[in-house]
């Protein structure tokens, strides 16, 4: 990759950001396909003069992740309507012409297509365990896509707050072992390390659920996935969920079909680094 004076810049905000993938999945993906971009990191602490200052300079993209998935909103233009419903977005496209900042979220899109590799989900009933943003984005996404969702958390308060908003069931994660579904997905950060020995499922309970998917990526096979994979089931790691996120990211920013493999080994090599 060479940069001159006709790079596009794309890249992410959030703090902090040292430890995102992001930089070399979407980096390798334009350097594929010959595109003269470039895409970084930028730590940010204020979202607000973060994107005063992409304006700017006249970035063309980017993806926002924590804490500002939330504060950016008062500070786009327009925004499509899967992530107003979500009240929360992770992509950032801008128009340099009319100067105007288009906010999507693709983390929904991200753990559909991650599942479309081993379900069809039109139809499906699914247990959503956990009640933070990443459940509520992960669960309108599968609503969107025609599921039933029912969640599962350890707190009551937060779970039964995310159920009213989805319109959904929930239960206590207490009661998993009573429930059947045809999938089941974590969206808490329990397995991540240094809590990779954590499960919040019980290993005699995964029978139930033909297809176990989990958005930790570090590390790669969470003690979930391992007794999921021991239980007979069909599992699904969340470095799907991350790049098919960014395979939606890529396409909305470019108009071309991304290159997947390319973003995964890019992925997967880093992972094993």
């Amino acid at each position: 990759m060479q940069i001159n004076g006709t790079t596009e810049i794309y890249g992410i905000i959030g703090n902090p950001v040292s430890h995102s993938l992001s930089p070399i999945m979407h980096n390798s993906a334009f350097e594929a396909q010959g595109l003269n971009k470039v895409y970084v990191a930028f730590p940010a602490t204020n979202a607000a003069k973060a994107l005063a200052g992409c304006r700017a300079l006249g970035v063309r993209g980017l993806s926002v992740t924590i804490p500002h998935k939330e504060a950016v909103l008062d500070h786009i233009d327009t925004i499509d309507p899967v992530a107003e419903k979500i009240g929360a977005v992770n992509t950032l496209i801008f128009d340099n012409e009319d100067k105007k900042v288009h906010g999507l979220n693709t983390d929904w899109i991200g753990a559909n297509r991650a599942l479309a590799d081993k379900i069809d989900i039109q139809g499906k009933r699914i247990l959503l365990l956990g009640a933070g943003g990443s459940a509520k984005s992960i669960g309108f996404g599968l609503q969107e896509a025609g599921a039933q969702v029912i969640l599962a958390s350890r707190t009551e308060s937060r779970v039964k707050t995310l159920a009213e908003t989805l319109a959904c069931d929930w239960i206590h994660l207490a009661e998993i072992d009573t429930v059947q579904a045809d999938c089941l997905v974590n969206a808490t950060s329990v397995g991540m390390r240094p809590l990779e020995n954590a499960s919040l499922v019980p290993a005699d309970s995964l029978g139930n659920f033909p297809v176990v998917m989990e958005i930790v990526y570090a590390p790669l096979e969470t003690r979930l996935l391992r007794e999921a994979k021991n239980a007979g089931c069909e599992t699904i790691n969340g470095l799907s969920m991350l790049l098919y996120q960014g395979v939606a990211q890529f396409e909305s920013w470019t108009g071309q079909e991304a290159p997947v493999e390319v973003m995964r080994t890019a992925l997967m090599n880093i992972i094993a680094e």
